[in-house]
């Protein structure tokens, strides 16, 4: 079991043990960087031991910790601070999912489990032959997005027991089983970095450039920023401007320049088509039908497309137009509650 110091895999381990017929073992992943501490005091993550430690000795089951903080650096920071420099947007907890918690971790416990359980809200199924990634009933928790670039051989291996339910049953059940985390905060950073607010970890990486924004419509320069890297396109927050509602248009790496049109240019901006590449598809080759639907971030929202695809690259045409699509964020595609998969906006 994978435990993260949080109420959903806290639960997700109570249910295990309740289930019976497993022999439980907790692994807490330590990716944190200790000189990259942001915070006085203790280190972000000995919070998140203190909980997992309590949650173990309250439910009897072992657990060890394991340190992953090269895997880290090198497969999920590497890849997030190039993106960033190159003005796209990336979804680190996407390749997170994939190449730490249930790959670099896999790699490293090898034959020792036979599974590997988490706190994800979604739905693994077992079909013709393969395994399928459902969507949680919570549809504003379901975590897909998230799993979109797991595959056949990941989820052979992956339990997510908490996957059927609703947030409000987890916080209940936890309540009724008395652990340690029923009043814990969710964490709102980036993967396990748990305290670590994104923007920060942008910060410390990548520090601070000061550079104009520009109204698209006027020319005209209405402000200022600390560095590129900090937005992304169809942002509305942060941008410190009156007169709004302003939203992040486009960027100028090169000149360190964010352009923004106002609200009620909204209309014209809204893009009905992207290209997409670099796809990983969850049943090893392309879906058959060209209907489907597609999330371009986390969240509820879904929205009705057409993909055409080659051997390596596609175009979407969504049925309703969006206003904040951005380079380097993933496309995730669903027939009906199925995660196909996705892929990476160009």
């Amino acid at each position: 079991m994978l435990l993260s110091g949080g109420v959903d895999s806290s639960v997700a381990l109570q249910l295990l043990r309740d289930q019976g017929g497993h022999t439980l073992k907790a692994y807490y992943l330590k990716v944190w960087l200790e000189e990259e501490a942001a915070y006085p005091g203790d280190c972000p993550w000995e919070e998140d031991l203190r909980y997992v430690r309590a949650v173990c000795e309250h439910l009897d089951i072992p657990f060890e910790i394991v340190p992953l903080q090269t895997e880290y650096l090198e497969r999920i920071v590497a890849h997030t601070l190039s993106e960033l420099r190159a003005g796209r947007t990336p979804s680190p907890d996407i390749f997170c999912n994939q190449r730490i918690k249930f790959g670099a971790f896999l790699d490293r416990i090898g034959d020792s489990c036979d599974k590997v359980a988490s706190g994800h809200y979604a739905r693994i199924e077992a079909g013709d032959g393969r395994f399928l990634l459902k969507r949680s009933p919570d549809r504003v928790k379901d975590q897909t997005y998230f799993l979109s670039h797991l595959s056949q051989d990941q989820l052979s291996r992956i339990l997510f027991p908490i996957g059927h339910l609703a947030k409000a049953a987890v916080r209940d059940l936890a309540s009724e089983f008395g652990l340690p985390t029923q009043t814990r905060k969710d964490s709102q950073g980036i993967c396990f970095l748990g305290k670590i607010v994104y923007r920060d970890f942008i910060e410390f990486h990548l520090g601070q450039r000061q550079g104009d924004i520009i109204d698209r419509e006027s020319g005209r320069k209405l402000g200022e920023h600390q560095g590129f890297w900090f937005y992304t396109i169809g942002q509305r927050h942060g941008l410190g401007l009156s007169g709004g509602p302003w939203y992040v248009d486009s960027k100028d790496t090169e000149r360190n320049i964010i352009y923004i049109s106002h609200g009620d240019q909204l209309e014209q901006r809204l893009r009905s088509a992207f290209a997409v590449s670099r796809f990983n598809w969850i049943a090893g080759t392309p879906p058959s039908r060209s209907d489907l639907q597609v999330k371009l971030r986390h969240g509820p929202d879904i929205v009705d497309c057409q993909v055409e695809l080659d051997s390596a690259s596609g175009r979407v045409h969504l049925a309703q137009p969006d206003p904040g699509i951005a380079s380097g964020q993933h496309a995730v595609f669903y027939a009906g509650d199925v995660c196909l998969g996705g892929g990476i906006i160009s």
